[in-house]
């Protein structure tokens, strides 16, 4: 995953409730809904008070590869707690949070090293990437925003794990896709991975052709000032997954409402409903 500051996190447990409302002006549903809507769960599901809802989650700092981020693991678990589930974070860290979270009860675990953010539900076996789940994430975000995407084009940038699972959720929304990416090959893996379970996409080869014709756009690539002002439209939607944004400073304000970009928030929520 991509490694992120102190500074991309620590506003966030304070946010919640504005970033929420956010969300539904841009949307039309909340957090919990998305992340719902991301891994195929009914709203009627949503709201019933199941069982599952009130079992334990614990985050566990790891301090593997360069170390835990200041605040990471308290914004992770006031996400799960924002979402309406009991989430604490274990005091011992690595192997012995994970056995501390077992021994407290804890059914759900969460916890990230510089390479991988899963969550393990320990009754099940279900273990869920942040990657595939930031991708569908977003994308039932945008599906909201733009009020549906059957037939609607839709350009993903980036084929890494999240443009992967970004374009499968787009092709299960009925959306046209293409991809573009700085390596090709990327581009042409994710094509054959899609053309296996019958979808097709386009590949593109020149971004700033694609950008011209498309105005409905993923962003998964980790890299800034991607986007510029000049290819921003009053019709350009985009979800923006990628850290940092890739849309160049002067272009964030003329998407207004029409930008969905945080860097844990959605990430998080949709992994904790995939999980169960």
């Amino acid at each position: 995953m991509t490694r992120l500051k102190r500074d991309d996190v620590s506003g966030i447990a304070s946010a919640l409730a504005n970033y929420d409302a956010e969300l539904v002006g841009k949307t039309g549903c909340t957090l919990k809904e998305i992340a719902a809507k991301a891994v195929g769960w009914q709203r009627s599901k949503l709201y019933d008070k199941r069982p599952e809802q009130h079992r334990q989650v614990a985050v566990i700092p790891m301090t593997c590869g360069q170390g835990i981020i200041e605040g990471f693991v308290e914004s992770v678990a006031c996400i799960i707690t924002h979402l309406g589930f009991k989430a604490f974070i274990t005091k011992s860290r690595d192997a012995g949070g994970v056995a501390e979270a077992a021994q407290s009860g804890a059914e759900i675990l969460f916890m990230a090293d510089d390479d991988r953010f899963v969550a393990v539900n320990l009754r099940t076996g279900k273990v869920s990437d942040n990657g595939d789940a930031t991708g569908k994430g977003y994308v039932a975000g945008l599906e909201c925003m733009c009020g549906g995407l059957e037939g609607k084009k839709v350009l993903v940038i980036g084929a890494g794990p999240v443009g992967n699972s970004a374009a499968l959720a787009l092709v299960q929304f009925g959306a046209e896709v293409a991809v573009y990416d700085l390596n090709l090959s990327s581009s042409q893996r994710l094509s054959r991975k899609l053309e296996k379970i019958g979808y097709c996409v386009t590949i593109e080869t020149d971004l700033e052709s694609a950008l011209e014709k498309h105005c409905i756009l993923v962003d998964a690539c980790p890299t800034d000032d991607l986007i510029l002002l000049r290819h921003i439209t009053e019709d350009t939607m985009m979800a923006a997954p990628g850290i940092p944004l890739g849309v160049q400073a002067a272009g964030v304000g003329q998407l207004s409402k029409r930008l969905l970009h945080d860097p844990l928030q959605i990430g998080v929520a949709t992994m904790m409903f995939d999980v169960l």
